[in-house]
């Protein structure tokens, strides 16, 4: 018999959220859903479970009474397709004010209490916190190994095969159950149920569970190591210009004068690059994780980690999984260097982080907010007890304690992070940081040996795309599925005129002719260009959040009543293969009368 258990977890409807005048969320009267990630759990499990014999699916949430709704859908999917599936609602008021650790620590009790299971399957990430913290936070807790972003697997036997999706790129893996792994939004079809099906599920199928039937300990606000402070409403006002009932050759003209007046045809928006000292003082130490094939990121937290050390009379050191030169690791802010020999995938890399951490108590450290990144951070977290900010967009230091900036709820706002642990850690996005000055300095470097424990084994990795590449983009292209897979080409005048990136919706990478990581929007990536063109794509929430700090948005649509307008500065209503050879001819007007145009200046007349 297999037993798969499912964590899953209640949201509200993204498109219904709104702030009250406190900043915070208003809940009251806002539709709860169940995380779309966490739909492909549920689906996967019934999937897997159906398969096997005398297999049994439990599904887990942690919430107020109403989360049970989630449960009921999760069952009436198993029900319906003949599997056995039941649910634990671990419920109760002491649970509030969870964190991701907190979050962790009950829902892994409460496997404990049930288990033992052989699978473990949950989202990849909730969608209004986003931080894909707690999954492998339970698999530390539990001792289990973790795959994450499963988009492929097969078991077989007590071995599993699993292709993952990276930020940008793909993992094949193998891995001994029991184990934990997260699933990718496209891996099967989504559990999705009717509300009268829902109402349907048998109430005996679930099963409550309180902080009673739990091991005595802290729970909720008691265990959690971090607390949001002030919160930044982002609020966005587009201008939506247009005038659909002009000739579209007017229509361009326009926009393109338009984008010069907001000076979004200008040149780089970043500021000239901060340089740094020789930080090594006799204060606090902030590590920096450095991550393979990744040194333009892990420059940015180096840079971030020097300048927060500096302002603590600190140093700096760098932890390494690979070779990296000392003069390249010194020039980017590293005063030490440490050597992980050994670690070869993610739970060993933690494994030597965490033993470092204890060893060394750094006043905080900081990781990069990938697939990888994310694992390690969340594993040393719960291993040594720190507090974790994930995703964080900006760090800064306020009486002597590192307050962390992170989008939530979609990117309607930032809020303040701080974590009360004597290690303090946070997860960064690629291409948020300034990239300071190059430095002359050789980092010290040591080396410690990692312990393999052999539980995960990779078996090819590849990248197909860098992460930093719309991170860095001062404009991005953003394609719909108004464009065709053979018309793409045709952007190629429009990106080099631009210097710009391609980025798409969800259905376009979906269809599978553009890497998952060039996705934007809330299952994809948030960026913040200077310049933003939408083209063949409607603009619906889920897409147009990702760029909501964009600072310039031009939409092409033949359809003037396309929400698309509604999210943008200036915009075309037209069949974008009926305006693309003017816009691309004035653009190219106008970018060469620019005092300087993408760092040239104007030829002589």
């Amino acid at each position: 018999m297999t037993r798969f258990a499912v964590l899953v977890k209640q949201i509200p409807a993204l498109e219904e959220m709104a702030l009250g005048p406190d900043g915070r969320l208003m809940r009251e009267g806002v539709s709860q859903e169940m995380s779309a990630y966490c739909r492909r759990a549920v689906g996967k499990a019934v999937e897997l479970a159906a398969m096997t014999p005398g297999s049994a699916v439990v599904v887990f949430t942690l919430g107020p009474p109403a989360a049970e709704g989630v449960l009921r859908e999760a069952i009436a999917w198993g029900l319906d397709r003949g599997v056995d599936i039941r649910g634990v609602l671990v419920t109760d008021p002491a649970f509030a004010g969870s964190d991701t650790l907190a979050t962790a620590k009950s829902l892994a009790a409460a496997i404990n209490r049930e288990g033992p299971f052989d699978l473990i399957l949950t989202g990849a990430n909730s969608l209004d916190a986003d931080t894909g913290q707690v999954p492998p936070q339970i698999a530390e807790l539990l001792d289990l190994p973790f795959v994450g972003r499963v988009k492929a697997l097969a078991l077989t036997g007590r071995r599993l095969t699993v292709g993952c999706e990276q930020d940008d790129g793909w993992v094949d893996a193998e891995v001994r159950l029991p184990t934990v792994l997260s699933c990718a939004e496209r891996l099967c079809e989504p559990a999705k149920v009717p509300p009268e099906q829902r109402a349907a599920t048998p109430g005996r199928l679930i099963r409550v569970v309180d902080s009673t039937q739990l091991p005595r300990q802290p729970w909720g606000a008691a265990a959690s190591l971090t607390t949001v402070g002030e919160i930044r409403r982002l609020s966005v006002r587009r201008c939506r210009e247009r005038d659909p009932d002009a000739p579209v050759c007017a229509q361009v003209t326009n926009a393109v004068r338009l984008l010069c007046d907001r000076g979004a045809l200008d040149g780089a928006r970043s500021p000239e690059p901060l340089g740094l000292g020789t930080t090594s003082g006799p204060g606090p130490v902030v590590a920096v994780l450095a991550e393979p094939g990744r040194d333009a990121l892990t420059r940015e937290l180096c840079g971030a980690a020097a300048r927060l050390a500096d302002s603590l009379s600190g140093s700096t050191v760098l932890l390494a999984p690979h070779k990296l030169g000392t003069a390249a690791a010194g020039s980017w802010g590293a005063d030490r260097m440490v050597h992980l020999h050994g670690a070869a995938v993610e739970e060993d890399i933690a494994d030597a982080v965490a033993g470092w951490a204890r060893a060394q108590r750094p006043w905080a450290i900081l990781a990069p907010s990938t697939s990888s990144g994310r694992e390690v951070a969340a594993r040393v977290a719960a291993a040594i007890g720190a507090g974790l900010t994930g995703d964080a967009i900006e760090l800064e230091v306020v009486d002597r304690r590192l307050v962390a900036w992170k989008p939530a709820l979609g990117g309607l706002l930032v809020a303040a992070v701080t974590a009360s642990s004597p290690v303090q850690m946070a997860t960064v996005r690629a291409g948020v940081l300034p990239r300071p000055r190059p430095r002359t300095h050789l980092a010290a470097v040591e080396s410690i040996t990692a312990t393999r424990r052999g539980r995960v084994t990779v078996r090819h990795r590849r990248r197909d795309d860098s992460l930093e590449r719309l991170a860095e983009a001062e404009t991005v292209i953003g394609i719909g599925d108004g464009v065709r897979p053979a018309e793409l080409p045709r952007f190629s005048t429009l990106c080099e005129l631009l210097g710009a990136e391609i980025g798409a919706t969800r259905k376009v990478t979906d269809g599978g002719w553009m890497s998952h990581s060039s996705q934007i929007g809330i299952t994809g990536r948030s960026i913040s260009p200077r310049l933003y063109v939408a083209v063949g794509t409607s603009g619906k929430f889920n897409h147009m959040v990702g760029v909501r700090s964009a600072g310039t948005v031009l939409a092409v649509n033949p359809d003037r009543h396309a929400p698309v307008f509604d999210n943008a500065d200036v915009g075309i209503v037209a069949r974008w293969q009926d305006c693309i050879d003017q816009l691309e001819e004035e653009l190219r007007w106008a970018i060469d009368r620019l005092p300087t145009a993408h760092g040239r200046q104007p030829e002589p007349q």
